[in-house]
């Protein structure tokens, strides 16, 4: 499924789903960042680790674009 068909979905919850999951990801990177830890994610069907310090910089290249 795609946020397309989601948004598309009959069922509110199925609809409300993709909004869930983006606010858990802020949560795991907002506990990431405090805790100076890692976050495992899967991309391309690989497992990747990145730095607390990376989201960081991620946190301040979008600062400087908004």
């Amino acid at each position: 499924m795609n946020a397309q068909d989601l948004s598309k979905a009959k069922n509110p919850d199925v609809r409300a789903a993709l909004g869930a999951l983006r606010r858990a990801a802020q949560a795991a990177r907002k506990t990431v960042i405090q805790t100076n830890t890692h976050l495992i994610v899967m991309k391309e069907g690989r497992l990747q680790r990145i730095a607390a310090s990376e989201l960081v910089q991620q946190e301040v290249a979008k600062a400087r674009t908004t």
